[in-house]
């Protein structure tokens, strides 16, 4: 039988990620600090922290993928827009990217940004279900999660 305290700490787990906005890596920090504190006082809280754990490393994998999709777009907006004579002219660098290029970098930026901004709505709206479904006392599996804690 589960009890009101068992149900709360489960939830405050799953809501502690949004810890995130107060300090960076709070939603891995927060919910593992509270996972180990209370993982031997029941095996409810110890599913539903795992589960927080897992998610919150999985979304930081899939954000680390995206991100580091935008560092060779960040480059050649960068060396596109920038000119840098010295370095042209020193090592006979031809760097030149057409119009064409340039729309297609644009496109892929936004439909990367757009994925971002997927991913984080994604986090916020089953960080919520989670914490109500433990609040409610039934067990919950985060979808697209990679289970490093098993």
């Amino acid at each position: 039988m589960l009890t009101t305290h068992q149900k709360n700490v489960a939830a405050v787990i799953h809501l502690s990620a949004l810890s995130k906005f107060l300090f960076p890596l709070g939603n891995l920090i927060m919910p593992l600090v509270l996972w180990s504190m209370n993982k031997e006082k029941s095996e409810f809280i110890d599913k539903h922290g795992k589960q927080a754990i897992n998610f919150q490393i999985s979304i930081l994998l899939y954000t680390i993928i995206i991100g580091s999709l935008t560092i060779p777009l960040f480059l050649f907006g960068v060396l596109n827009s920038v000119s840098f004579p010295e370095f042209w002219n020193v090592y006979d660098f031809d760097f030149h990217i057409s119009h064409r290029d340039s729309v297609n970098t644009i496109i892929f930026a936004l439909i990367v940004g757009l994925l971002a901004l997927g991913v984080f709505v994604f986090e916020i709206i089953f960080i919520i279900i989670a914490t109500s479904k433990a609040n409610q006392g039934e067990p919950f599996k985060y979808p697209i999660t990679i289970n490093f804690l098993k």
